[in-house]
C-alpha cells in the first residue's frame, strides 16, 4: 500500500511557527504525522539528514508532499536531481496542491518544477543580498553581528527534559531532536555543552 511521506523544513530553529504552519498544510493533504519528516538546515545545505532518510524510506507508488519547491530546494541543480530520484524511484510528488507523477515523462510539470525552482533560487538570493547589506550597515553603526554564543545557561529546558532518556538509551539523537523540535546537528551541540559541563 502506497503512503504519503511530508517533508518540512526552516532555516534556523527560530522559525519553529513557520514549520508548525508546514506540518499542519501538510496533514490537510493527508500526510499522518509519523509520516512527516522535519529540520532546521539552509535549502542550500547538500546534505539534509532528515530527506536523506526520507529518501532511503519512500518505495515505488509512494508519495512525497511538500508546502512549496523553496522546501525541498533553494538550487535548481538540487531539483534536477530530486526529479531524477523521484522518476528513478516512480515515486509522486506534492508540491503545494499540484501532484506530479514522476513514474510516467510529463514535461509540462516536470518544466512547472524547474520554473518554480528558478523563482525559489532567485528569492534566495535576494534574501540573501538583503542580509548582507543589513549586516553591514549595523555593523558600520557598530552593533555586534552574529547569534549570542550557546551556553548551558540558555540551553532550551525541552531538551534538558528530554535528555535522560537520550542518556538511558531510551531515545536516540535523532529521536531527541524530533521530540524537541530541533535538528540533529542542534541535538548534538546541546549535547556536547551539556556533557561539557
Amino acid at each position: 500500500m502506497s503512503t504519503i511521506y511530508g517533508y518540512c523544513r526552516c532555516s534556523t530553529d527560530e522559525s519553529r511557527q513557520d514549520i508548525d504552519r508546514q506540518r499542519r498544510e501538510l496533514r490537510k493533504l493527508g500526510v499522518n504525522d509519523e509520516h512527516i519528516y522535519f529540520e532546521y538546515v539552509s535549502g542550500k545545505k547538500l546534505v539534509k539528514v532528515e530527506w536523506e532518510r526520507l529518501l532511503e524510506r519512500i518505495e515505488e507508488g509512494d508519495a512525497i508532499a511538500t508546502t512549496e519547491v523553496s522546501r525541498i530546494s533553494r538550487s535548481t541543480k538540487q531539483l534536477c536531481e530530486i526529479i531524477e530520484i523521484a522518476q528513478e524511484r516512480r515515486i509522486k510528488l506534492i508540491i503545494g496542491g499540484l501532484e506530479i507523477d514522476c513514474s510516467k515523462d510529463d514535461p509540462m510539470s516536470r518544466g512547472m518544477i524547474l520554473m518554480w525552482g528558478v523563482f525559489a533560487e532567485l528569492e534566495a538570493a535576494i534574501i540573501s543580498q538583503r542580509v548582507k547589506s543589513g549586516m553591514a550597515n549595523a555593523k558600520a553603526k557598530g552593533a555586534v553581528i552574529g547569534r549570542p554564543k550557546t551556553t548551558l545557561d540558555n540551553i532550551p529546558t525541552g531538551f534538558l527534559r528530554h535528555y535522560p532518556k537520550y542518556k538511558s538509551g531510551d531515545l536516540t539523537l535523532t529521536e531527541l531532536a524530533r521530540v524537541c523540535g530541533i535538528s540533529r546537528q542542534t541535538a548534538y551541540k546541546y549535547k556536547t555543552i551539556y556533557e561539557g559541563q
